[in-house]
């Protein structure tokens, strides 16, 4: 009997970037105001131990980067490849991270999910989130082009 392999959350490492970017791409999750290899590089030099992959064998289907600044936990980049979703794998990245995130000493983690994408919101939803009396506000302080 041949066995699959079961994925691996590990850290991301340089060598993932470009399966990284490309697994956002497949995602959906660029924009083309946001350059992925300077949201990487933000991300590693500030927290590289939030930055999660999720490995099936050699191939990177999934990842999140998880960071806390003393106050909030917050979750961006929360992905898993279209052919392997409805397994359970984005619960397992979010399950993971939410520890890391509580062994910080984190009390409570914010995300934020664009408009009109239910289906992630209703994945949230599952997991234990909910909607808070907040108003998002944003200010680009760094172009990216």
């Amino acid at each position: 009997m041949i066995t699959s392999p079961k994925p691996v959350i590990d850290t991301f490492t340089e060598g993932d970037r470009h399966r990284v970017v490309t697994l956002w791409g497949e995602c959906g999750l660029t924009r083309a105001w946001n350059d992925p290899d300077k949201d990487i590089d933000r991300k590693v030099a500030d927290s590289p131990w939030g930055f999660l992959v999720l490995r099936l064998g050699n191939a990177i289907i999934g990842s999140a980067m998880f960071g806390y600044d003393g106050h909030r936990g917050s979750v961006n980049y929360l992905s898993v490849h279209p052919a392997h979703r409805g397994k359970g794998y984005a619960r397992l990245l979010m399950e993971h991270g939410e520890a890391l995130l509580l062994a910080r000493g984190c009390p409570k983690i914010n995300l934020l999910v664009r408009t009109g994408n239910e289906q992630v919101i209703g994945l949230y939803g599952q997991l234990g989130y909910v909607p808070d009396e907040v108003v998002e506000l944003g200010k680009r302080l760094i172009k990216d082009d």
